[in-house]
């Protein structure tokens, strides 16, 4: 059996081609994993990363994609818990090794062994897609498929930088950049009694940011109207880390969101980092937090702003985030 699907074939600069649209088998799913028809697949910076080789190449001619929404379509001998036609998530986690000392205290995130769908192993941008099933995630009620796809890797990766980012009650909470990830994590710290100033070069994103209730939103490199408690960096921009820094109060806390940012100007330490402010930078988010997450959003609805595109369109979108042209989050229409 066949199926459509992309693969990363010459990294490189999006107006070099580096993906290949083609035909390729669908795999069979092995006594641990799902088979899973592609419903939607989020785009996701990573990809981006992946396919212009910011990240170096772990699996040659790997299909991106990890904000997968599907339904499953077969299921591995000794798979329980799921079964066909069950909706179901694959997100970037997608093994780990459930030995070592980072697994056994719960920060799986972690693991030296830990891979990841859309990297390791081939992901959503194609028509069918397996996943371990213990890895494999169920979807709140309440949205539509489009809307889930952006939580399973914006959502997700978002909140376990709130989480880093260690926002005191009633806090102050500055966001830079504002995509896919910034605009589901600000929902987040409002819903949680923060208040939330933005900092993007975007002029429609700036928008968004004040319909959803940020208190503020300027350009990138402006200073927010009141000092910060914590900040996230969402932009995979180095320079924006000096500004940022400057931006917190004593105490303060900045988390580095992206998995690839680009080189971190000199630092003043009296400016940037005395009186205990610090950076943290973050990686992948546990299965424990995905869950946690997922019910948050089940209980407190989000917005969740998509631009869609078809399969065939997936370069289209890649090109378009790297030009910034992306407000919201890019899904691709699959099923």
């Amino acid at each position: 059996m066949k199926m459509r699907a992309w693969r990363v074939t010459r990294p490189g600069p999006m107006a070099s081609g580096p993906l290949a649209w083609a035909e390729v088998p669908v795999s069979r799913p092995a006594a641990d994993e799902v088979l899973v028809r592609v419903l939607v697949c989020g785009v996701c910076r990573t990809d981006l990363h992946v396919a212009e080789g910011d990240l170096p190449v772990h699996r040659a001619g790997v299909i991106p994609g990890h904000e997968v929404v599907g339904e499953v379509v077969a299921v591995g001998d000794g798979v329980s818990g799921f079964g066909t036609g069950d909706r179901v998530g694959i997100a970037w986690l997608r093994q780990t090794c459930g030995r070592c000392r980072y697994c056994l205290r719960g920060r799986e995130n972690l693991c030296p062994e830990s891979r990841y769908t859309g990297w390791d192993e081939d992901g959503g941008y194609a028509e069918f897609a397996v996943v371990p099933a213990a890895y494999a995630l169920l979807l709140p009620e309440g949205y539509t498929d489009e809307e889930l796809a952006p939580l399973l890797c914006a959502g997700l990766i978002g909140y376990h930088a709130l989480e880093r980012a260690q926002v005191p009650e009633g806090g102050r909470l500055g966001i830079y950049g504002f995509g896919g990830s910034a605009h589901l994590t600000a929902q987040v710290a409002i819903a949680r009694g923060a208040t939330v100033h933005v900092m993007t070069r975007s002029e429609e994103a700036r928008k968004l940011a004040l319909a959803l209730g940020a208190a503020s939103a300027v350009a990138a490199a402006e200073p927010p109207p009141e000092p910060l408690d914590s900040a996230i960096l969402f932009a995979p921009v180095g320079e924006l880390v000096p500004p940022a820094l400057e931006a917190l109060d004593r105490g303060g806390t900045l988390a580095l969101a992206g998995i690839h940012l680009s080189d971190i100007p000199s630092l003043n330490y009296q400016r940037h980092l005395f009186q205990e402010r610090q950076v943290r930078s973050v990686t992948a988010n546990t299965r424990a937090e995905a869950r946690e997450f997922l019910a948050f959003a089940g209980t407190h609805r989000l917005e969740v702003s998509t631009v869609p595109y078809p399969l065939d369109g997936a370069d289209r979108a890649l090109t378009d985030l790297a030009a910034d042209r992306v407000n919201g989050a890019a899904v691709l229409r699959v099923g």
